[in-house]
């Protein structure tokens, strides 16, 4: 399939496709016509790639998945690599939690002050 095609079915752009590439997580290859040309291993690669950036991930943290897929693997979580990316990015989500939650904290207790001091002026 084509560059268009890919992105398409892949719901991206051909521009962000390009830029996979660049980057190393996509190969497209080159006919005759030296138009870029994938199959259905890409589309499976792209679907990875998208699928972990929707949940958060960087898109080079998206790389040890993208290359236990090449390697055979049946899923892109099979491979140590990506075990440790999964664990990295969990750390990363709990950290944040965290900080929101404290600062959850800090917004309620100047609410409850202020509504202990009396009734906000109106405007």
């Amino acid at each position: 399939m084509r560059i268009g095609e890919l992105a398409r079915l892949g719901g991206t752009t051909t521009r962000a496709l390009r830029y996979y590439e660049s980057l190393g997580l996509l190969t497209a290859r080159r006919n005759s016509t030296g138009q870029r040309e994938y199959d259905e291993d890409d589309l499976r690669l792209l679907a990875e790639i998208r699928s972990l950036t929707g949940l958060g991930f960087a898109l080079e943290d998206t790389r040890p998945f993208v290359e236990c897929l090449r390697d055979g693997h049946s899923s892109g979580d099979a491979c140590p690599a990506s075990v440790a990316v999964y664990r990295r990015k969990l750390a990363e989500l709990e950290e944040c939690v965290t900080r929101l939650e404290a600062a959850r904290d800090r917004v309620r207790a100047q609410l409850e002050q202020a509504e202990r001091r009396g009734r906000p002026c109106a405007r």
